[in-house]
């Protein structure tokens, strides 16, 4: 079994736009070989929306490079839009995979619909590094829907696979490195044991409910990194609960990150910024 190294969390949260009550869990200014290959995790909400009328709440346009970004929306509905023509809105269950690669513009805001009816909102955005031979490859968008997102059913719960694998079932998400990212319910007192690599970067994020790992109790908005040995993770559910699990071959290289930019040395991230000063981004297309 993997072991419980330690619980992140963050009692501090700050605004993203209007649209985004944050809690950055982890990121990459910390520890970056311990989590690796990710880079930053963002919970948003629980928050409760009123209803607004004219332009939606969010974050308007902004560049990233180097890496991928993954939102994942548990309530309300998110619109994206980016410089590669990329975009769409998705809503809870639903997932947008942006690839920064080279380089891009985007913009996320609620939905129109979303805007108008207001109610409870909760998200997560997930970045994930890039290894040094694929940083620039061209920026792409995958809108992974609630219809392509398989589900498997395990003793004590269900989870549905967005990217990687769980036992024969495949997620849609594709990826430049070895990645598993799961989106489980667990019932209520289950206690229910999950495979996982080998050497991966283990991370489990408690979204709603509590749940006891290694001894520990892990609660909402807490993440619990485990060990990378071992082939399996234990968790009992002290109520009905969602985790998202998140494992990863980890990238041996260096980080460096400034911002929306993540390279491997402080000359390209100065490349970066000139590139993006320059307006090598591309542009956003006018909103129809």
């Amino acid at each position: 079994m993997k072991t419980l190294d330690t619980i992140l969390r963050n009692d501090s949260a700050h605004w993203v736009g209007d649209g985004f009550p944050v809690r950055s869990l982890f990121s990459y200014h910390g520890d970056t070989a311990a989590i690796s290959p990710f880079l930053l995790f963002d919970y948003a909400g629980p928050w409760n929306f009123e209803p607004v009328e004219g332009r939606p709440r969010g974050v308007g346009q902004h560049p990233h490079k180097g890496f991928e970004t993954v939102t994942i929306v548990y309530d309300g509905e998110v619109s994206h839009r980016d410089s590669t023509g990329g975009g769409g809105t998705i809503g809870a269950g639903e997932v947008q995979w942006m690839t920064a690669g080279s380089g891009v513009l985007h913009e996320e805001f609620h939905s129109p619909g979303y805007s108008k009816t207001g109610g409870p909102f909760r998200m997560v955005q997930l970045w994930v590094n890039l290894p040094a031979k694929d940083k620039l490859v061209p920026a792409r968008y995958q809108a992974i829907t609630r219809d392509t997102i398989p589900e498997v059913a395990f003793d004590g719960g269900r989870a549905r696979i967005i990217a990687g694998t769980f036992g024969e079932v495949e997620g849609p998400a594709q990826t430049f490195t070895p990645i598993n990212l799961w989106d489980v319910q667990l019932d209520a007192g289950a206690t229910a044991t999950l495979p996982l690599p080998d050497g991966h970067t283990t991370m489990i994020a408690v979204l709603s409910g509590h749940v006891t790992i290694d001894g520990e109790g892990v609660g909402e908005a807490e993440i619990a990194r485990l060990s990378r040995s071992g082939d399996a993770a234990r968790i009992a559910a002290n109520g009905d609960s969602i985790v998202l699990v998140m494992t990863g071959e980890p990238i041996d290289e260096p980080v460096v990150g400034h911002g929306p930019f993540v390279m491997n040395t402080e000359g390209e991230i100065r490349e970066a910024i000139a590139a993006f000063n320059a307006g090598k981004f591309g542009t956003l297309a006018p909103a129809g």
